[in-house]
């Protein structure tokens, strides 16, 4: 493996830790003898451009600065290819760097985490989420959880994870449960109502929520969560226990397996790795080793 690695920085994430980030990764990876080339961007197309750019070329690898978006933009730089991805997080969320087990808000600590796996050859292929041509590390989220999301990105104040949990408060008022359509591979349509479906590679999302508890990111399926036709008062009983994974213990709780699932249904948006893919109907598929990761 050449020892020129490249930096891929989101410079505004977790309210400008990207940009502090930086150094203290480089730093750590220059100490242990690589050379390292920072990639910013003028917005996110550019930044893509320039890393896909940088993956041509034959980085050794890219190391993404951020959080989940930064995150999800690499991925689409090095899905499919054989150049590793590293993780730095320093975002809101960074589901993806906790499901493989990197140091989330310390980047020295990543920085020489990251170094020491590619000089010892801790690489390994994961699983990805596909919907198009985005691709996915965590989860697809639909119903309640991304019209949370969809609030919380319409608020200006306050910042961070109590944002979303004003939004989830907010959404409480008016939110009903909605009729889905979920195809499972080749299997019959379900029709069910539900509160949410969310589609997991990755069993975590909007910070440690464990929605999909038994995900694993190498055995070449989804864990799909589906929460049934819950009250409002069920929903603030149920929606806690998610930090612990203990709600698909719930009634209202289905987990179902798949390596392609289909989901549709009406004034939804999906959202994956936290950014919007677009409205219902989406249609995912999960790509066995789609991508290779420096892990500890």
């Amino acid at each position: 493996m050449t020892s020129e690695i490249t930096l891929f920085v989101n410079p505004t994430a977790g309210r400008g830790r990207g940009a502090r980030a930086a150094q203290p990764a480089a730093s750590a990876l220059r100490a242990a003898g690589f050379s390292v080339r920072t990639v910013l961007g003028e917005d996110p197309a550019d930044a893509l451009a320039r890393a896909r750019a940088a993956v041509e070329a034959g980085t050794g690898a890219l190391i993404a600065v951020g959080g989940d978006g930064m995150a999800a933009l690499a991925l689409r730089a090095v899905a499919g290819t054989r150049t590793p991805l590293g993780l730095v997080a320093v975002g809101t969320g960074n589901d993806f760097a906790r499901a493989l087990g990197l140091p989330v808000r310390e980047p020295a600590a990543a920085g020489r985490m990251i170094a020491d796996a590619l000089k010892c050859g801790r690489l390994r292929d994961i699983d990805l989420g596909r919907v198009g041509d985005r691709w996915f590390g965590t989860v697809l989220a639909s119903g309640f959880d991304s019209r949370v999301n969809d609030r919380g990105n319409r608020m200006r104040w306050p910042t961070g994870r109590l944002k979303y949990d004003l939004a989830m408060i907010g959404e409480l008022a008016g939110f009903r449960p909605v009729p889905y359509r979920i195809r499972l591979d080749d299997d019959e349509v379900l029709e069910v109502e539900a509160t949410l479906v969310a589609v997991g590679n990755g069993s975590s999302y909007g910070g440690g929520m464990r929605i999909c508890p038994g995900a694993d990111l190498t055995d070449g399926l989804f864990d799909v969560t589906v929460v049934g036709d819950c009250s409002r008062a069920t929903l603030l009983r149920v929606f806690p226990r998610v930090y612990r994974g203990t709600h698909v213990g719930h009634p209202k709780v289905t987990v179902l397996r798949a390596a392609r699932v289909e989901i549709a249904a009406e004034g939804i948006t999906g959202y994956a790795d936290g950014e919007p893919l677009g409205p219902l109907p989406l249609s995912a598929r999960c790509v066995r080793g789609g991508v290779r990761v420096v892990g500890p």
